[in-house]
């Protein structure tokens, strides 16, 4: 039975149909909103998988190019390969705010694909994609734990808008994804332009306000079409068991969990696991899976108690206090801007190249191709947690952690009209114990500041950890690896010393109000403010030039008319001078070139040779002329590359000429003067001028 919905969210009508396509998944739904639509769709195994003690859910989210009324551009001309960034990100985005959702111990293998069918390039698929899967759970036999929904929120003119149209993005100074329940925020992500915590906070809480039709919708299609949910028993705990694990385990684990060293603490809490297994006997061999599980929960438990009831940190840090920094810059010779980062036992060395327009990414998107001037790139390599696995392309985590740099770094670069650089900025993660991301951040933007970059402001980057429990709530600045793992935040704030450009937060828990997220954005601001001060203390503004490796680029503007002369005919002219000079040239339709090279002097060599072919003639300008045709009354003589003027009959001498070969013959160079440039173009030239005026 086909069943259908309509909310109204922003101003326009969002309807989430069922019942008609996809039936045979656990749950379906069609999200349409203006002419986007988006069909997600659920499936979960009907056995749990064996041996597995965590969540199997995977969440697909898949762009379909013909979603936009395009072929797709590349050699196949379909959908093939690995996801798109974007792809990738929104399935992340789809993914945290849904996973704490299930039940704890739901062991059977899940997944969520959410397919964009249609794209009316005004409103963006990813919102509803993450709403659609939500209410593809609520209609399912899945246990879940919502329904949630998502908006965007963008602030235009001081405004917040619900969902603004894809064009309007760039006039937002906040654009934000935000993900809620009935009764508190379960995800943000997205960015500002420089914006107060107040103003960052007040947009959360309005998009928080605005989905509310969207959960009351997903709750009447849940009593019209929901399925009965599953008969799902968490297995039962060997009580017995986990009260001897406790009873051996404890004392140790309360004296490992304080060692302030990740790798000791790590290699003790292994010693403590092999220790248990020796004093339980052979008995238990086989049922790994269950005493690391019972192991596990302790461990969580005493690290939690140790914040919430004693008041102590595992390196004994206050709770807004944050870890040692030291900074470094200009320790790689030959990229064109380096900084090692460092904080705790995280550290990240940031690796700037800059180069010509040439350099830009283009991406293929449903909005059409798209060109990047600016590239974060963001590596996670195994030594870095002191681990051994195979080395492959970047992970969904890696691109979700090079993202929110992005969006931390983007709003303080320089405009193209003042610094005409395609930039790319790498990050090593050299050692990881909580908030590589962040700590990319900080390194990212020492490095384009020793690059001579001249950005706007430095941004750096802090990470927020929460623990609660009933009314006892304790915020944690600057989180390791251990307290991210154990707590129930993760609350990511990058920005300047004036506002946020990038903020992202995941909670492990139902729900977050309003006052936790307030008071966690203040603490936040206070210590991105600490670590700023730190890293100015290394460098206080951006290096006055650029590497002397780095590419020079001159741009100059030229008469559109002009454009073929350089090119040539195939290309011809354009590759010599490249060649001759050792440069790279682009010229768009408007007229501006671009010269980008290795030095000063093969720039200006270029520019020369591109002067010599554009220059312009002007009235009453002598020039050394070349005849290249000759009439009866007159020759045409060449004054610039492509450009000839008529040197008739009666201007050649001061006395009468009855043949114009008696004075000149094609080949020969003679000097003239400019004496009209008609409007249609047309150029009159005279010798007889230029004998006169010596006379």
């Amino acid at each position: 039975m086909e069943i259908l919905f309509k909310a109204e969210i922003g101003g326009k009508s969002l309807s989430i149909q069922t019942g008609k396509v996809a039936k045979q998944a656990s749950g379906s739904v069609v999200v349409q909103y203006g002419e986007t639509i988006v069909l997600v769709t659920v499936v979960a195994a009907n056995e749990p998988r064996v041996g597995t003690d965590f969540l199997p859910l995977s969440v697909e989210y898949q762009e379909k190019i013909y979603a936009a009324g395009r072929i797709p551009g590349n050699y196949f001309r379909r959908e093939v390969g690995r996801p798109s960034e974007k792809e990738t990100l929104t399935a992340r985005l789809i993914d945290r705010p849904i996973r704490p959702l299930f039940p704890k111990d739901f062991f059977y293998e899940t997944q969520v694909i959410a397919t964009v069918l249609s794209m009316d390039h005004e409103n963006d698929p990813d919102t509803l994609a993450m709403t659609g899967a939500s209410a593809a759970l609520e209609i399912s036999d899945i246990p879940f734990e919502g329904p949630i929904a998502c908006v965007r929120v963008g602030r235009i003119d001081g405004e917040f808008i619900i969902n603004p149209p894809i064009a309007d993005w760039e006039k937002c100074d906040i654009n934000i994804i935000i993900a809620g329940s009935k009764t508190g925020v379960v995800m943000v992500e997205g960015g500002g332009n420089i914006v107060s915590e107040a103003d960052m906070l007040e947009a959360i809480f309005f998009g928080h306000s605005a989905m509310q039709p969207l959960i009351d919708l997903q709750v009447k299609l849940k009593e019209a079409a929901g399925a009965p949910k599953r008969p799902f028993v968490p297995p039962e705990k060997d009580l017995e068991l986990a009260q001897k694990i406790e009873a051996f385990a404890m004392p140790k684990l309360c004296e490992a969990i304080v060692i302030p060293e990740k790798v000791k603490r790590g290699k003790a809490l292994r010693a403590i696991k092999t220790e248990i297994f020796e004093e339980l006997g052979e008995d238990y061999a086989d049922r790994k899976g269950e005493v690391y599980e019972v192991f596990n929960d302790l461990h969580k438990k005493v690290s939690r108690e140790l914040i919430l009831k004693q008041g102590r940190r595992i390196d004994n840090r206050k709770f807004d206090e944050i870890r040692p920094i030291t900074c470094e810059v200009g320790i790689l010779p030959r990229p064109h801007g380096s900084a090692l980062f460092t904080r705790g036992e995280t550290q990240a060395l940031g690796i700037l190249t800059i180069g010509s327009g040439m350099d830009e990414q283009r991406v293929e998107t449903l909005s059409g191709e798209e060109f990047r001037p600016f590239m974060l790139h963001y590596n996670f390599p195994p030594f870095s947690v002191g681990e051994v696995k195979r080395i492959g392309g970047p992970s969904r985590r890696d691109i979700g952690h090079g993202g929110l740099s992005t969006r931390a770094i983007e709003p303080i670069l320089p405009p193209k009209e003042e610094f005409d650089y395609t930039i790319r900025l790498v990050s090593e993660i050299l050692e990881s114990n909580g908030s590589s991301s962040m700590a990319t951040v900080c390194a990212g933007s020492l490095s384009l500041m020793d690059g001579g970059v001249p950005i706007k402001a430095p941004v750096a980057g802090i990470a927020m950890g929460l623990m609660k429990d009933e009314d006892k709530v304790v915020i944690l600045s600057d989180i390791m690896g251990d307290e991210d793992h154990t707590g129930d935040m993760d609350f990511k704030v990058a920005g300047t010393n004036e506002g946020i450009t990038s903020l992202q937060m995941d909670i492990k828990i139902h729900e977050l109000s309003q006052d936790i997220m307030k008071k966690a954005l203040e603490q936040a601001r206070t210590g991105r403010l600490f670590i700023l001060e730190k890293m100015l203390k290394t460098l206080e503004q951006p290096r006055e030039e650029i590497s002397p490796y780095a590419p020079k680029v001159i741009s100059i503007k030229i008469n559109p008319e002009k454009i073929r002369d350089i090119i040539g005919p195939g290309g011809k002219i354009i590759r010599a001078i490249q060649a001759e000079t050792n440069t790279r040239i682009e010229i768009d339709d408007s007229g501006i070139v671009k010269i980008s090279s290795n030095s000063q002097e093969e720039s200006d060599a270029a520019l020369n040779r591109i002067s010599e072919i554009t220059i312009e003639p002007e009235v009453g300008q002598i020039y050394d002329g070349t005849v290249v045709k000759i009439t009866d009354f007159g020759a045409f003589v060449q004054i610039l590359p492509g450009t000839d003027g008529l040197l008739h009959i009666s201007e050649l001498s001061k006395r009468r000429v009855k043949k114009v070969t008696d004075v000149v013959k094609e080949g020969e160079t003679i000097q003239v003067k400019v004496l009209e440039i008609r409007k249609d173009g047309k150029i009159s030239l005279s010798h007889k001028a230029l004998l006169e005026e010596k006379n």
